[in-house]
C-alpha cells in the first residue's frame, strides 16, 4: 500500500487543480521558502480528518480556501483527493484502489467520499485507523511536530504508540460501551424509583380494592331496588300516554264538523263574489269610455290653441330680414391679399440667397484659422519636449547626489554596527562558557530528586487503585443490597393478606395475627409443609374458641369473605392425634425412608409457643415426602398423611395436589425472610466497605500531596535548571546572531563602497549632458509668439462670419413666418363671398314656405273647434250611465261583507278547536318525552330496555326474598334503596377502578421486576465487553510499548554513537493510563532531562523516538516537513541511512532543503511560486535522468 496521487483544487496557494503523482520509496518536495511545500503536508493531513485549524497553520478551517490574489479572486471551495494504492489489501475494503476526497465551501459546509461515494468523517477514520493512521497524524511530522513531540505530557506519547498500534479504534468501542452503560443506569435507576414508587402504592390500593369489593354487593342491592322504582315510573308514565290518545281522538271529532261548517260558508262567498265579478266589466267599460272622451276633448282644446300659435309665429317670421356685408366687397378684399402674399414670396427668395453666401464665407475662415492652430500646436509641442528633457535630466544628477549621499551615510553606519556586533559577539562566547560550566555542575544533583519524585507517583498510583477498588466494592455491595431490599420488599407485597384476613386483622376481636408469621420452615420443605397444613397456613390466629366465634360472627356481618381461624389455646393431645401420631410411627418403621426422602412434617419447623399446640395438632401423624413414590410407600404402610415437595397431598382416602401457579406462602415467607437478612448483611458490608474506603482516601490524600511536594520541587529545579538552559540558548542565539551579523555588515560595507564610486561616475556624464542641452532655445520661443498672434487674428475673423450668418439666417425665417401667416387668405376670402351669395338665395325660397304654412294652421284651429264641441256632449251621456251601474256594486259588497264576517266566526271557533290541539300534543309531547327520559335513563344506567324493564321489574311483578315472593310496595322499595346508598356513604369514597389498577399494578410491578433482571443482565454484559476490550488493550499496547522502547534504544544508540536513551513508563502496572517519559545521554554528557539537550540534540531525540515506532509498527507511508534542517552534516548522514531503512517498508515523502536528502530521493517535485500567491509544481523521476 502507498499514496499514488494527491490532487489539490482551491487549497491554500494550489488555485487551479495540481495533481502530484508519488511513486514508492523516498519523493523529495523541494523549493523555496513561502513557495507553497508544507501546503502539500497540510493537504494531507486535511483529506485523512485533520479537524484543527491551527494543526493548518491557520485560525480558522475557512483559511485553507484559496484567498485570492490582486489579479485573481478568492475561490468558493477548497478540495483535495488522496488515491492510495490498495494492492495489497491493507485497507479494508474491496478496492485495489481507493480514492478518499474532503472538500470545504466558504459558507462553511464540507464534504467527505471515498471512491466518489459520500460518506461520513468516521468512516474515513475508521478505513484509516487498521493500518496505524489515526487522528494523532503521527505519519505527518509537520513543522513544529518535534517540539510538540518534546513539550507533549507523557500521556499525549502514550497515544502516538496507541495509534500506530491500531487500538483508537477498540477505545472508540469502549467509550462506547461506557456511554451506553452510563445510559443504562438512569434507566436502571428509574425502573427502581418506578418499583418502590409501585410498593408504596399497592399497600393502600389493596385497601381500597376490598373496600370496592363491599360496595359491589351494596351497588348490586341498589341497582335492584333502583331499577323496580324506575319501573314503576315507566309503568304509570306508559298509562298516562294512553289516556291521552283517547281524549285527543274525540278533539279531532270536533275539528272535522267545524271544518265541514267553514266550507260551506267559503262556497257561499265564493258564490257572491262570482257575481260581483260578472258585473264589474260592464262598470269598468263605462269607465273608460269616460276617461277616452274627457282625454279627446282635452287634445282637441290643445289643438286649436297650438295652431292659432303657429299662425302668429310664421307670420311674424315673414317680416324678418337679414343684413350684412356684399359678395362684391369681399372678392375686393381678396385681391388685396394675394398681391402682399406674392410681395412676400419675392422677398424670401432674396433672403435664402444671402444666407447662402455668409455659410460660404464663414466655412472658407474656419478652414484658415485650423491651418493655424495645428502649426503652432507643433511649435508647443517641441517647445515643451525641449522642456522635458531639460528637466528630466535635472532630476536625475538630484536623485544620483542624494544616493551618493545616503550612500555615504549608510557606509559610515555599517561601519558602526560591524564594530558593535564583533563586540557583542565577543561577550556572548565568554557568558556561553560560564552558564555550560554552571548547567554540568547543576545536573549532579538532579537524579536523586528525580529518584525521589518516580517513587511517591508509584506510591499515589497504588493509592489511587486502592481507592477505585474499593469504590467498586463499595458499590457492588450497596447494589446487593438494594437488589435484596427490592426482592424483600416485593415478596412482602405478596404476602399481604387480603379479603377477610385482611379485614380480620385490623378489626377481629382477640386476633394476634398469620400463622404463617409465627412458623418457621427449613428449605425446601415450604410447599409439601403448606400442602399438609390444607390451607391452614394463612389462617389467622385466635386466642381461643370464643374469640372465633366472635370473629366468624362479625365477618359475617360485614360481608367480609371467608374465613379461617387456628385456636392457639387448643387444648392437649386427643385419641385421634395420639392414633394418628402412632399410625405414621408404624408406616415409618415400615418403610424406613432414606433421610432425604421424608421427614416428619413436625420436625422441618419451629413454631412460635403460643401455637405450638395448634400446630401439633394440625400436623399430627403427617409426613412429607421428596416425591410421589414415596408418599405412596408410606400411604400403603398406614401412614394417616403424606405431602410432597411438589404440594401433592396422599390420605388412604383421598388425594389432592396438580401444578401450582405460584410458590406457596410458607414458601414465600421464607424467601422473605432470607432476602431480608441478606439485605441486613449486604448494607452491614457496604458500610464497612465505607469505612475502608475512607481510610483509603486518607492514605491517596497524603500520597497526592508527598507527590505534589517532590513534583513542586523537581519543577522548581526543572525550571531552574530550564531556565539556565533557555538562557544559554539564548546567548548561543545571540553569538550565532552576531557572527552572521559581522559577515552581512562586512559584505554590506564592501557593496556601498563599490555602488558609491559607480554613482559618482554616472553624475559626471549627466552634467555633461545639461550643460549642451541648455544652448539656444530663444528662435523656437520667437516662432511660438507669431504663430499665437496669427491665430488670434484668424479667430476674431471666423468670429465676425459666424454673427453675419446669424443675421442672414434671422432675417430669412421672419420673412419665412410672414409668407406663412398671410398664405391662402385671399383664396379663403374669394370662397367667403360665395357662401353669402348662396345664403341670400335661400332666405327668399324659405319665406315662401311659410306663408303656406300659415294658411293651413288657421284652417287646423276652425276643425279642433268642432271636434272639441262633439266630445262634450257623448262624455255627458257616458257619465250618467256608469253612475247607475255603481250604484248596483255597493248593493253587492255589503251582501258580500256579511257573508265573511260568518266564515270569520266559523274559522276562529277552528283555529280554538286547533289551539286546543296544539296543547294537548305538546301534554302527549311531554309524556312521551319523560317516557323516552325513563327509557334513556333505564338504557344508561340499567342497561334494559323499557319493556323489559316493566315485564321484569315492573309493580305487576313479585320480589324474591330469603323468606319467598313478596308483591311490590313502593315505600318499602324507597327505604331499600335510602338503606343501600346509607351503606354506601358510609364506606366513604370508593374507588371503582381500585380492583382493576390493583391487578394492573400487580401486573406492572412483575413487568418491571423482569425489566430490572434483564437491565443487570445487560449491563454485565457490557461490563464483561469492557473488560474484554481492557485486557485486548493492553495486551497490544504491552507490546507495542516493548517493542518501540527496544526499538528507541537501538535508534538512539545510531543516531548518537556512544549516547544512552530509553523510554521509561511512569505507570508499568497500567499501560492503559501510563504515560511515556524520554530520558536521552548523548556521549560525553551527563544530563537525561529533554530540557537540558541543545536544540539539535532535541530534533534528534524527537526523530529518534518516531522513528522507532515507525519500526516497531510499520505504516504504510510518511510524510515529514523539514525534519533534518536543523542537523550537521554528519547527523544528517545518520538520519539518511535511517531514511533508507524506512524506506524498506514504508513510502516517504520527504520536505527537504537539504541536498544530500533529494541525492537519495526516487523522485524529486520541485514547488515554485511562479505568480504573486498561486504556487506550480514540476516533477522528475530520478531513474529517467541519464547518469552524468
Amino acid at each position: 500500500m502507498h499514496l499514488k496521487t494527491l490532487t489539490l483544487r482551491g487549497f491554500k496557494s494550489f488555485a487551479s487543480a495540481t495533481t502530484m503523482r508519488f511513486e514508492p520509496g523516498i519523493n523529495c518536495v523541494v523549493g523555496p521558502n513561502g513557495s507553497g511545500k508544507s501546503n502539500v503536508v497540510d493537504a494531507l493531513a486535511w483529506v485523512m480528518g485533520e479537524q484543527g485549524a491551527k494543526t493548518l497553520r491557520g485560525s480558522a478551517m475557512a483559511d485553507v480556501i484559496f484567498a485570492g490574489t490582486s489579479k485573481r479572486p478568492a475561490l468558493g471551495r477548497a478540495e483535495v483527493a488522496l488515491t492510495i494504492d490498495n494492492a495489497d489489501g491493507a485497507l479494508p475494503i474491496d478496492y485495489t484502489e481507493v480514492t478518499i476526497s474532503r472538500t470545504l465551501f466558504r459558507s462553511g459546509g464540507s464534504e467527505y467520499a471515498i471512491n466518489g461515494t459520500s460518506c461520513r468523517l468516521l468512516d474515513i477514520q475508521e478505513l484509516l485507523s487498521d493500518t496505524g493512521m489515526g487522528r494523532e497524524m503521527h505519519v505527518v511530522i509537520g513543522q513544529g511536530r518535534l517540539d510538540a513531540v518534546l513539550t507533549a505530557t507523557p500521556e499525549d506519547r502514550r497515544g502516538f504508540i496507541e495509534e500506530a498500534a491500531g487500538v483508537l479504534k477498540h477505545r472508540r468501542r469502549k467509550e462506547k460501551a461506557l456511554r451506553k452503560l452510563e445510559s443504562m443506569q438512569g434507566s436502571f435507576t428509574r425502573i427502581e424509583d418506578l418499583t418502590t414508587e409501585l410498593r408504596r402504592q399497592l399497600g393502600p390500593l389493596a385497601k381500597q380494592a376490598e373496600a370496592a369489593r363491599r360496595a359491589q354487593i351494596i351497588q348490586a342491592d341498589a341497582r335492584d331496588a333502583r331499577s323496580r322504582l324506575l319501573a314503576d315510573d315507566l309503568a304509570q308514565q306508559q298509562a298516562r300516554v294512553q289516556a291521552e290518545h283517547v281524549d285527543a281522538e274525540k278533539l279531532a271529532q270536533q275539528q272535522a264538523e267545524n271544518a265541514r261548517q267553514v266550507e260551506a260558508a267559503r262556497q257561499r262567498v265564493a258564490a257572491l263574489e262570482e257575481e260581483a265579478a260578472q258585473a264589474s266589466p260592464e262598470l269598468a267599460r263605462l269607465t273608460e269610455q269616460w276617461e277616452r272622451l274627457t282625454s279627446l276633448e282635452e287634445r282637441f282644446r290643445s289643438l286649436g290653441q297650438v295652431a292659432a300659435e303657429r299662425v302668429r309665429s310664421l307670420q311674424a317670421a315673414t317680416t324678418a330680414r337679414s343684413h350684412g356685408e356684399t359678395p362684391e366687397e369681399i372678392r375686393q378684399r381678396a385681391a388685396e391679399a394675394q398681391q402682399q402674399e406674392d410681395s412676400l414670396a419675392e422677398e424670401v427668395t432674396a433672403a435664402q440667397d444671402r444666407l447662402t453666401e455668409a455659410i460660404a464665407a464663414r466655412e472658407k475662415l474656419e478652414a484658415h484659422e485650423r491651418t493655424v492652430e495645428h502649426e503652432l500646436a507643433e511649435l508647443n509641442r517641441a517647445a515643451a519636449d525641449r522642456r522635458e528633457d531639460a528637466a528630466r535630466l535635472l532630476g536625475q544628477i538630484q536623485t544620483v547626489t542624494t544616493r551618493i549621499e545616503s550612500l555615504g551615510e549608510e557606509a559610515e553606519r555599517v561601519a558602526t554596527s560591524l564594530e558593535a556586533a564583533r563586540a557583542r559577539a565577543n561577550s556572548a562566547a565568554t557568558e556561553c562558557a560560564r552558564l555550560e560550566e554552571d548547567i554540568v555542575a547543576a545536573s549532579d544533583t538532579d537524579d536523586v530528586l528525580a529518584i525521589t519524585h518516580e517513587e511517591t507517583s508509584r506510591e499515589l498510583a497504588a493509592a489511587q487503585r486502592a481507592v477505585a477498588q474499593a469504590r467498586g466494592a463499595q458499590q457492588e455491595a450497596r447494589e446487593q443490597a438494594a437488589a435484596w431490599s427490592a426482592k424483600a420488599d416485593a415478596l412482602a407485597l405478596s404476602l399481604v393478606p387480603e379479603d377477610a384476613t385482611a379485614w380480620a386483622l385490623e378489626s377481629g376481636p382477640r386476633i394476634t395475627g398469620v400463622l404463617r408469621e409465627q412458623l418457621k420452615v427449613d428449605q425446601g420443605w415450604e410447599t409439601a409443609l403448606e400442602a399438609a397444613l390444607a390451607g391452614a397456613a394463612a389462617a389467622v390466629v385466635g386466642n381461643d374458641l370464643d374469640a372465633a366465634v366472635d370473629t366468624l360472627r362479625a365477618a359475617r356481618e360485614a360481608a367480609a369473605g371467608h374465613l379461617e381461624i387456628v385456636i392457639s389455646s387448643a387444648g392437649g393431645a386427643d385419641e385421634r392425634e395420639k392414633e394418628n401420631t402412632r399410625a405414621l410411627a408404624q408406616a415409618w418403621q415400615h418403610v424406613q425412608p432414606d433421610g432425604d426422602a421424608a421427614v416428619v412434617a413436625l420436625s422441618v419447623l419451629e413454631a412460635q409457643p403460643g401455637v405450638q399446640s395448634a400446630v401439633n395438632h394440625l400436623l399430627a401423624g403427617a409426613a412429607l415426602a421428596a416425591d410421589l413414590v414415596t408418599a405412596r410407600k408410606l400411604i400403603d404402610a398406614g401412614a394417616p398423611l403424606v405431602a410432597t415437595r411438589q404440594g401433592d397431598v396422599l390420605t388412604a382416602d383421598r388425594a389432592w395436589g396438580g401444578e401450582i401457579s405460584q410458590a406457596s406462602l410458607l414458601a414465600r415467607q421464607s424467601a422473605y425472610e432470607e432476602a431480608r437478612g441478606q439485605a441486613q448483611e449486604a448494607a452491614q458490608t457496604a458500610q464497612s466497605l465505607a469505612r475502608s474506603l475512607a481510610e483509603a482516601e486518607v492514605r491517596l490524600a497524603e500520597a497526592e500531596a508527598e507527590n505534589e511536594r517532590t513534583g513542586a520541587e523537581l519543577a522548581a529545579r526543572d525550571s531552574k535548571l530550564a531556565a539556565t538552559t533557555a538562557q544559554l540558548g539564548a546567548l548561543r542565539q545571540t553569538l550565532a546572531n552576531a557572527s552572521e551579523e559581522v559577515a552581512r555588515s562586512e559584505e554590506r560595507q564592501e557593496r556601498l563602497l563599490s555602488e558609491l564610486e559607480e554613482r559618482r561616475a554616472a553624475l559626471a556624464g549627466l552634467q555633461t549632458r545639461q550643460e549642451a542641452a541648455n544652448a539656444g532655445p530663444e528662435a523656437l520661443e520667437a516662432r511660438v509668439q507669431e504663430a499665437g498672434e496669427q491665430r488670434d487674428e484668424a479667430h476674431q475673423q471666423t468670429r465676425a462670419a459666424r454673427q453675419a450668418e446669424t443675421e442672414a439666417r434671422l432675417h430669412l425665417r421672419t420673412r419665412e413666418e410672414r409668407l406663412r401667416a398671410i398664405a391662402g387668405r385671399g383664396e379663403s376670402l374669394r370662397r367667403q363671398a360665395d357662401a353669402v351669395a348662396e345664403r341670400i338665395r335661400r332666405e327668399e325660397q324659405a319665406a315662401q314656405r311659410r306663408e303656406v304654412a300659415a294658411q293651413s294652421a288657421s284652417e287646423v284651429g276652425v276643425l279642433a273647434q268642432r271636434a272639441l264641441s262633439a266630445a262634450g256632449a257623448l262624455r255627458t251621456q257616458v257619465g250618467e250611465k256608469r253612475a247607475a251601474a255603481d250604484s248596483s256594486r255597493s248593493a253587492r259588497e255589503t251582501e258580500i261583507s256579511a257573508a265573511r264576517r260568518h266564515l270569520d266566526e266559523l274559522q276562529a271557533a277552528q283555529r280554538e278547536l286547533a289551539d286546543l290541539g296544539h296543547r294537548r300534543e305538546l301534554a302527549r309531547a311531554e309524556l312521551r318525552l319523560r317516557f323516552e327520559q325513563l327509557s334513556a335513563q333505564a338504557l344508561e344506567e340499567l342497561g334494559m330496555e323499557a319493556e323489559d324493564l316493566i315485564e321484569e321489574y315492573g309493580p305487576l311483578a313479585t320480589i324474591p326474598t330469603e323468606e319467598g315472593e313478596v308483591p311490590y310496595v313502593r315505600e318499602e322499595q324507597e327505604r331499600r334503596l335510602a338503606r343501600a346508598e346509607r351503606d354506601l356513604a358510609r364506606l366513604g369514597k370508593i374507588n371503582p377502578l381500585a380492583l382493576e389498577e390493583h391487578a394492573a399494578l400487580e401486573e406492572r410491578q412483575r413487568y418491571l421486576a423482569g425489566q430490572l433482571m434483564d437491565l443487570r443482565k445487560s449491563r454485565d454484559d457490557l461490563l464483561q465487553i469492557v473488560r474484554d476490550l481492557d485486557e485486548h488493550i493492553e495486551d497490544v499496547l504491552r507490546s507495542a510499548l516493548t517493542d518501540v522502547a527496544d526499538r528507541f534504544t537501538e535508534v538512539f544508540a545510531r543516531l548518537f554513537p556512544g549516547g544512552e536513551g530509553r523510554l521509561v513508563l511512569t505507570d508499568p502496572d497500567s499501560p492503559l493510563t501510563t504515560g511515556i517519559d524520554i530520558e536521552a545521554r548523548p556521549a560525553g554528557k551527563r544530563v537525561k532531562r529533554l530540557s537540558l539537550l541543545s536544540g539539535g540534540e532535541r530534533s534528534l531525540t524527537a526523530i529518534a523516538f518516531l522513528v522507532a515506532i515507525f519500526m516497531a509498527r510499520p505504516s504504510p507511508f510518511y510524510v515529514m516537513d523539514e525534519v533534518e534542517a536543523a542537523l550537521d552534516d554528519v547527523n544528517l548522514s545518520r538520519l539518511i541511512e535511517i531514511f533508507k531503512e524506512l524506506q524498506r517498508s514504508s513510502q516517504l515523502l520527504i520536505i527537504t532543503h537539504q541536498k544530500r536528502t533529494m541525492e537519495i530521493a526516487d523522485t524529486l517535485y520541485g514547488v515554485a511560486m511562479r505568480e504573486e500567491g498561486l504556487t506550480s509544481v514540476v516533477s522528475q523521476r530520478m531513474r529517467d535522468v541519464a547518469p552524468q
